[in-house]
């Protein structure tokens, strides 16, 4: 006697019971690329920020890029950033705009460098550090800038300001416009509520760099690193120990 069929009728036609339907398997590659993008949602982010911080850096830049830069428009309205997710850098990514780096940031004991982007747009300070006043000048009485702090699974990842919950007083910021090396000295590091506004303000004698960032994912608080003015050197003499800081790459795969 022949072997039963795998396979039944319905409606006179032959239906195989081990073929998955279309549905099926529609539904399950989505939710495969929805468990891929869960896993791998800190990496994608960091990933797209780390290889923007990398195409704008400082290096890549001329002169006369940077003076040019120095007339483009930019907000500076610090109460429309965003805290930043997976989202917005990949919304920003595809927007593919063309942002105003007008200088660059080094703290080799922190393995920060970052370009330097006019004002605080929400995509400047996914990829770099932004200008938090109009009319502030490098060297100039109180140069402040402003990042995003990442936070990673693990803690902290490298990239933007998050290493500045490492920071101490004698590490060395250096900041150009590639006229001028500025070298700070750093003096302080404080937590301060969002409201306190007046640190980034200039003080009479006073020339300094504060750099502001979250300091928690509920941005309740803010880290704050001060800095004193230690000299200023025209570019074409700065020292190669010093510019080679310029030239440090992110990591574009980072969990």
């Amino acid at each position: 006697m022949a072997k039963r069929s795998k396979e039944s009728r319905k409606n006179g036609k032959r239906v195989s019971k081990f073929k998955p339907s279309l549905g099926r398997a529609i539904l399950t590659v989505a939710l495969l690329l929805i468990a891929f993008l869960l896993i791998f949602n800190t990496s994608i982010r960091n990933m797209v920020i780390a290889w923007n911080s990398n195409r704008y850096q400082v290096s890549k830049f001329t002169e006369e890029d940077l003076l040019k830069n120095k007339n483009a428009k930019a907000t500076f309205d610090f109460e429309q950033v965003n805290s930043i997710s997976t989202e917005a850098v990949l919304k920003a990514q595809w927007a593919s705009q063309e942002l105003p780096v007008i200088g660059g940031i080094a703290i080799p004991d922190l393995n920060i460098n970052l370009p330097i982007f006019k004002g605080v747009s929400n995509v400047s300070l996914m990829y770099g550090a932004g200008t938090m006043k109009e009319t502030q000048e490098m060297g100039q009485g109180n140069y402040a800038l402003a990042s995003h702090h990442i936070f990673g699974i693990a803690g902290a990842s490298e990239t933007l300001f998050a290493p500045l919950d490492r920071a101490k007083p004698g590490m060395k910021i250096y900041v150009t416009d590639k006229q001028n090396m500025y070298t700070y000295v750093i003096t302080a590091v404080e937590s301060v509520s969002p409201e306190s506004v007046e640190v980034i303000n200039d003080t009479e004698g006073k020339t300094e760099i504060t750099l502001v960032t979250c300091e928690d994912m509920d941005a309740t608080r803010r880290t704050i690193v001060k800095g004193t003015l230690e000299n200023s050197t025209p570019y074409k003499e700065v020292p190669k120990s010093i510019l080679k800081h310029f030239e440090k790459k992110y990591n574009q795969v980072q969990l």
